[in-house]
């Protein structure tokens, strides 16, 4: 048997993490990881979760303070915002990366900074539409036929929400479902924050008039109007009691429909998981595009713990040890490296398999620019959401954009 390390003998480690929205997933981390982990490296694992709507001010709190976790899981592009208060882990992401195939680039730009490894990618959270099968082939549109461009979408919402089947989306200032709707909404539409020099702030531009102007007439004719305040559970709770046709998730209200069947049943008395599939976003005049929510752990500069800590982040992110956790996500995340899409996982449903390669059609916040430290505190004050919903509740559009360039052009100042 493996020795465990005599400099990690007795060693507690404190790791934070968000609430998964797979709860099999956190009782294998809580009753499989932590003894396993104790018994190979000799280290005390102790694991807290929280929403991930807290884990940012959790962040701040612990860096200003100098104490809490030794390791944080951080969204999105947060650990750009931490340059100076966490450890360069790049021996340990380069180790990573080499023997499995290599990284996505969406979880590259996010946890580097071109100058070294601020965190260790984790995975990629794919985000697709889950929509109700036989309501949108009453609206006309078959399995395999969904609707294709942004004026399709709007026409068959307005058609459902006639039906008191609206479609349901957020855009309020929550981690997950608001930005992976909002800025690949705005791409597709051929409006962007910056150029790509990371300097020049062009968010005032007429795609991003246009994109603003189509959201407040799509929002009224086709969404559940309530949905600005949602958080990123609000639409699985809409969806799962039958009051949403359509709406921007993680795979986890399809995972959760099959995994309580007797519970989440159709108006027909039928399981609900047998009438979901899923699609990417539609396209617009630009393209049609994807953001996918990237997760990595940091190791905070101020833990006495560094050496144990970079050991502990090696061991979970093995192949071997990560496959655990990865089996228990169900296809709800992807690795961060492009290995586990040639996982035999993928094989079980087909309904899953949109789930697959998500994460390399993800572009990131700060486009064409870099997702940078700005990028990162553009996405953390919610200013393109913001500019969206501002529009919903009555702003004129030209307003909206003009408010929100001034907005990013201040950070970037």
């Amino acid at each position: 048997m493996k020795q465990a390390p005599a400099y990690a003998q007795s060693t507690t480690l404190h790791w934070l993490r968000w609430n998964d929205f797979v709860p099999a997933s956190d009782a294998l981390l809580l009753k499989e990881i932590v003894p396993e982990c104790e018994k190979a490296l000799g280290i005390k694992l102790v694991i807290e979760m929280i929403n991930g709507n807290d884990i940012q001010a959790r962040t701040t709190s612990a860096i200003q303070s100098g104490s809490g976790p030794d390791i944080i899981c951080a969204l999105n592009n947060w650990p750009q915002l931490y340059p100076e208060s966490v450890v360069d882990v790049s021996d340990v992401a380069e180790e990573i990366g080499k023997a499995q195939g290599g990284y996505y680039d969406e979880s590259k730009v996010v946890a580097n900074d071109g100058k070294k490894w601020l965190a260790l990618p984790w995975c990629i959270v794919g985000a697709l539409l889950a929509y109700r099968k036989s309501w949108f082939e009453e609206a006309g549109y078959p399995a395999g036929k969904f609707p294709q461009d942004w004026e399709q979408y709007r026409a068959a919402g307005k058609e459902l929400k006639a039906k008191a089947r609206p479609m349901g989306q957020t855009l309020g200032h929550t981690f997950g479902d608001a930005p992976t709707y909002a800025y690949p909404y705005m791409w597709s539409f051929g409006g962007k924050e910056l150029l790509a020099d990371g300097k020049t702030v062009v968010l005032n531009s007429k795609e991003t008039v246009e994109s603003v102007k189509f959201m407040a007439g799509f929002w009224k004719d086709a969404y559940d109007e309530g949905g600005l305040a949602w958080d990123d559970s609000s639409n699985n709770r809409a969806f799962l009691a039958g009051t949403c046709s359509c709406t921007l998730n993680g795979a986890s209200i399809y995972l959760e429909a099959k995994r309580k069947p007797e519970v989440y049943m159709t108006e027909k008395g039928t399981p609900l998981w047998q009438d979901i599939l899923h699609a990417p976003l539609p396209k617009g005049a630009a393209g049609q595009f994807g953001y996918h929510l990237p997760m990595s752990n940091m190791l905070l500069a101020y833990s006495s713990n560094q050496k144990a800590a970079k050991e502990f982040l090696r061991w979970i992110t093995s192949k071997e040890v990560y496959q655990k956790w990865f089996d228990t996500q169900q296809g709800y995340t992807v690795g961060a490296t492009t290995i586990w899409e040639k996982d035999k996982l993928w094989d079980k449903d087909p309904v899953m398999l949109p789930f697959r390669t998500a994460a390399r059609a993800g572009r990131f916040p700060g486009y064409e620019g870099p997702a940078d430290r700005h990028a990162a505190e553009v996405l953390s004050k919610y200013i393109i959401i913001d500019m969206y919903a501002k529009a919903v509740q009555g702003m004129p559009a030209d307003e909206a954009v003009k408010w929100a360039h001034e907005e990013v052009a201040k950070i970037h100042a």
